[in-house]
């Protein structure tokens, strides 16, 4: 851990820097946690407050692992320029789209793409006066970063700029509808939106890329996309080198042939060359052999892979250009217009073309592949007899026939070239990085969650930070004496746990293929076959045992509330509490489901506490009850990401049936939240997300209030205990009923 420190005057910034600093040292190298600390204390005393810096400890981790440790000082430094202006108001909803940029653009070069838009955004649309720009903040810049994480995943960062510069230029006389079309509550701003919405983000299916990649062809590379929309000029092309795989972060849809398939026929093609080809030396040819080299190394590669997978051939024909033969214009040079006829021809046998240069250079080739192993030393030598036997005068002249040469499936072949002075070309590794494997960690790093706009109708990407911690310990006594008081309600308990324990195994019989063989069957046959009747072979068994299989998650809210003293008892709630969970935790061990206790409590979205109790694998003992004895009651109640948080646990569970138990004293609520329907509308959703995974949701509410907002989150699944003194008969009796 490093040992520097951050001096900050803001206690909520000092109570998480330590689980951000731990997340920082696992992603990043000691000068990249070095530069971290260095940029949240640059943006602290730039005097704007504490939401600036929290985003900053919270996002900064992930977007330079993503990116490379030296976006830091960049970020700090478009911040500072931020704060120097009229704009320091979105210096936080920039930081804090800074992970969900990263995640979608995952290039350097974007990511300095995005910042350029940003800056645009800003200059554009701030208020003139007779001309001049005035010291007036942006229109609408905040609002811009607040619905860029939500753009990111559903535009390229082209698709991004096309819909800003209509919101700039559609709205430039009128600021306030201008601002409601950058936080899309306009029906403007969500058709253009959808008018963006084309083509395959790479984005949306890198995972399935990573897997392609590493099932079809063993390999892993880190994926670097690039825009298209931002260098017209020169148009790059993919290519692979010691940063990985470069490609475009978009590709259309073309007739018969989706973006999905562009992206693996790219993938398929570089790997052959990653498998198959050889670096040569490139000083001794001219450009003209170089490019011819290039189309005949091309195809050897993706002949060999269409032998070891023939659906390959199908898809490159679709996407490789056909010539047309006789089209290059008199006067302009045809080199390259031959070469790709050439290449068609190669890799089409049924191609249209007569030229007789074409055929015998496609039958010599075809000819080598058939005989054996070939090398790209051999395509070096067809390339240089190739430009030899077809050149014509015309090939030098200045206007060049480029029509159908453009094969953009395939990369630019750096690969293949080596050169005897270092720094002609950039030097490209020949296997991809293994990705290295990350150190198993004590405590786990801030988790992010999304949160549900009701307002906009859409998710805040990576709004709510969840730190997780196991609970320390007390005094397991303390519990022990606690459920002393209930011995009898434990008598009554046992008996109806013995009823909900499983039985012992049932025999299946009359099975083919079992365990065990059936002896009264198996003699059966054996007198059945000796009478010459047809025996019965199903003369095994099998076993299954006629039982239970449910996974439970109890999820506390142990907001400040908890520890008030309910009218008319002699205890708090957090004791009552801990009564309730503790016989809960018992009978639920002596039935033999798994079980998993945790609590939470919030300040704010920057700040959810989620503390383990007891985990699925853990019995009841002295650890677990020690944890519930120094049970604590603090902040508020941020309730949708604990229950996501909950249900992350609980899906990954191997049990027919899932169920979290939420046991709450009050409304969703935080102190960053002034509109109260706000958290219980994302708790609504959190409740429909677990209901997606196969969780099925109830709540025990302590509040006599509960009526007014309880069923809006669970529906019918809710109950509410008035007298809370009960809540330790009520809670296993409830869950004894959800379970039978």
């Amino acid at each position: 851990m490093n040992s520097k420190q951050l001096t900050c005057g803001f206690p909520r910034v000092q109570s998480v820097f330590g689980d951000c600093l731990e997340h920082a040292a696992k992603l990043l190298n000691d000068s990249g946690v070095n530069a971290y600390i260095d940029g949240a204390q640059s943006i602290c005393r730039m005097g704007r407050g504490e939401e600036p810096v929290l985003a900053f400890l919270e996002e900064m981790p992930t977007a330079a692992a993503l990116l490379g440790e030296e976006i830091i000082p960049e970020a700090v430094e478009f911040t500072r320029m931020l704060a120097r202006s009229p704009n320091s108001r979105a210096m936080a909803p920039f930081l804090e789209s800074m992970a969900s940029a990263s995640r979608a653009l995952e290039s350097r070069e974007l990511f300095t793409e995005y910042l350029n838009l940003v800056n645009q955004i800003m200059l554009r649309t701030t208020p003139k006066v007779h001309g001049i720009d005035a010291m007036y903040a942006s229109a609408c810049l905040p609002e811009f970063l607040k619905s860029a994480p939500y753009l990111f995943g559903r535009l390229s960062l082209g698709g991004i700029r096309n819909w800003a510069e209509y919101g700039i230029k559609g709205y430039a006389a009128d600021p306030d509808r201008q601002r409601d079309y950058f936080l899309m509550q306009s029906a403007d701003s969500l058709a253009v939106l959808q008018r963006e919405r084309h083509g395959t983000l790479f984005s949306d299916n890198e995972k399935k890329l990573d897997r392609y990649l590493r099932g079809l062809w063993e390999m892993e590379a880190a994926f670097v996309p690039y825009s298209l929309a931002f260098d017209i000029l020169r148009k790059p092309v993919p290519y692979f080198d010691n940063l990985g795989i470069h490609l475009p972060d978009v590709y259309e849809d073309l007739p018969g042939v989706r973006g999905i398939d562009r992206y693996r026929a790219l993938l398929a093609h570089l790997c052959a060359h990653l498998r198959w080809s050889e670096p040569v030396m490139a000083d001794n040819l001219s450009p003209f052999q170089r490019i011819a080299v290039e189309v005949f190394e091309d195809s050897r590669v993706e002949y060999l892979a269409m032998q070891e997978y023939p659906g390959l051939a199908k898809l490159w024909r679709k996407l490789h250009p056909a010539p047309q033969e006789g089209a290059c214009p008199e006067g302009w040079s045809g080199i390259r217009h031959r070469l790709f006829m050439l290449s068609r021809a190669l890799l089409d046998p049924a191609h249209p073309y007569s030229n007789p240069a074409i055929l015998r250079h496609a039958e010599v080739f075809r000819e080598t592949m058939r005989r054996g192993p070939s090398s790209t030393e051999e395509m070096v030598d067809m390339g240089v007899r190739f430009i030899a036997q077809t050149r014509e005068r015309a090939d030098l002249s200045a206007k060049v026939y480029f029509e159908g040469t453009e094969v953009d499936y395939r990369d630019d072949n750096r690969l293949m070239w080596r050169f005897f002075e270092e720094g002609d070309e950039e030097e490209s590794d020949r296997k991809p990085r293994r990705s290295q494997e990350k150190a198993e960690m004590e405590r786990l790093p801030p988790r992010l969650y999304p949160e549900w706009d009701y307002s906009a109708g859409h998710y805040r990407p990576d709004w709510v930070s969840v730190y997780e911690h196991l609970h320390p310990k007390g005094d397991p006594v303390h519990i022990d004496r606690l459920l002393s008081k209930h011995a009898l309600l434990a008598r009554r308990l046992r008996k109806v746990i013995d009823m909900l324990k499983p039985q012992n195994r049932v025999r299946i019989r009359y099975q083919e293929e079992g365990s065990d063989l059936d002896l009264d069957v198996a003699i059966r046959s054996l007198i059945d076959f000796r009478g010459g009747a047809q025996p019965d072979m199903r003369i095994n068994m099998s076993h299954r045992h006629d039982g239970r299989s449910i996974a439970v998650s109890l999820l506390l809210d142990l907001s400040a509330s908890l520890a008030d003293v309910p009218e008319g008892c002699a205890q708090s709630k957090l004791e009552i509490s801990q009564e309730a969970v503790s016989l809960l935790a018992w009978a639920v061990e002596k039935i033999g489901d798994p079980l998993a206790i945790g609590g939470f409590h919030s300040d704010t979205r920057h700040e959810v506490r989620y503390l383990h109790f007891k985990g699925y694998g853990e019995h009841w003992g002295d650890e677990v009850k020690g944890r519930l004895a120094a049970m604590e009651a603090g902040c508020s109640t941020r309730m949708g990401a604990a229950m996501r948080h909950a249900g992350h646990y609980l899906a990954h569970q191997n049990s027919d049936k899932k169920l979290l138990l939420v046991l709450t004293d009050g409304e969703p609520s935080d102190v960053d939240v002034q509109d109260s329907r706000l958290l219980t509308e994302d708790a609504r959703i959190a409740v429909r997300e677990l209901d997606t995974k196969g969780i099925y949701t109830y709540c025990i509410s302590l509040d006599r209030q509960a009526d007014e907002y309880v069923s809006d989150i669970f529906g019918n699944r809710h109950t509410v205990i008035d007298n809370v003194a009960s809540l330790p008969d009520r809670l296993p009796a409830l869950f004894m009923a959800l379970t039978k």
